[in-house]
């Protein structure tokens, strides 16, 4: 794609250790390095943040770079879908799944070069119930541990990783099971589950880079349903996967469908989306949705996803 040369930025002031002022002054100058003109917008809320991406996609620029992690990518990649404005991504969170996954550099500079150098690609989204996930969605044990650490973090304010220890510990200690119905590509399973994990295209399970994408374009999501294993059988599923042995254990499903169908007898349920956490109305329609949303990676990566 030819340089940009309006970009609309956005940052996420509470993503990681925190976006200010300072942080928006380099990296504005960042991009006036690389002959952009740009307009910084430092959002201290997700409303913030939305009105902002709402504002530049009216105005027509080529490109909204996101800074923050992978909500932040989902609440501003979300308004970008069906259209031509490319997503930039600076990745400011704490785990930034999408950007490793799409092999965009974590150093800030070297990121900010790749937005202004770089070309753009056509990447699938997930969806579920109208929703949409860029990386995942999960029901079970994961949301659970995400609501308990955000109510820790309010009310006690421990910091994001510790209030995630004790909340996975808490979670892990009611370990509560879902009873399901999944439909998808005309076959349907009961399922008995403490997590189920939705992915938007297949994930690698197995080895040291369990977690990772090798493709964001191949048009399919991935489902894998841990199987009615309690507490001592969820580490030894975890010990399998590290040593490459999971396809072969029976109590862990690992499936492909372009639809994926989730039926409880909950008429509303907690499900986790690129991290965050909200309750929806069940049944769950997840579907892939092929080429929807374009984003900027490294020229020269022949080994980008959707590359």
């Amino acid at each position: 794609m030819p340089q940009p040369t309006q970009v609309a930025v956005i940052l996420n002031a509470s993503a990681g250790g925190g976006c200010n002022a300072e942080l928006s002054t380099r990296i504005a100058a960042g991009f006036k390095a690389h002959g952009l003109n740009v307009a910084v917008t430092l959002a201290a809320s997700a409303d913030e943040m939305i009105e902002a991406a709402q504002s530049a996609v009216i105005e027509g620029v080529s490109v909204i770079a996101a800074g923050g992690g992978d909500g932040t990518m989902n609440a501003v990649g979300s308004l970008l879908l069906g259209t031509d404005i490319a997503l930039g991504v600076l990745p400011l969170g704490t785990l930034n799944h999408l950007a490793k996954d799409l092999h965009i550099p974590l150093d800030l500079d070297e990121a900010i070069r790749t937005i202004a150098e770089g070309h753009s690609i056509k990447i699938d989204t997930g969806e579920i119930n109208g929703r949409t996930f860029l990386n995942n969605s999960s029901l079970g044990l994961y949301p659970d541990a995400v609501r308990d650490r955000e109510r820790q973090q309010r009310r006690l304010g421990r910091g994001k990783w510790l209030a995630f220890f004790w909340a996975a510990v808490t979670a892990l200690r009611r370990y509560p099971f879902l009873d399901v119905t999944i439909s998808m590509e005309n076959q349907t399973y009961q399922r008995r589950s403490p997590l189920i994990f939705i992915g938007n295209n297949e994930y690698r399970m197995e080895g040291f880079n369990i977690g990772l994408r090798e493709r964001l374009d191949g048009g399919r999501l991935s489902l894998y349903v841990v199987q009615r294993t309690g507490r001592v059988g969820l580490l030894v599923l975890a010990v399998r996967a590290l040593m490459g042995q999971l396809r072969q254990v029976r109590e862990f499903d690992m499936l492909l469908a372009k639809k994926i169908l989730i039926k409880t007898h909950h008429k509303q349920i907690r499900v986790a989306t690129d991290g965050e956490v909200t309750r929806m109305t069940t049944p769950l329609l997840y579907r892939i949705c092929p080429a929807t949303l374009k984003v900027i990676v490294p020229r020269n990566d022949t080994s980008t996803p959707g590359g």
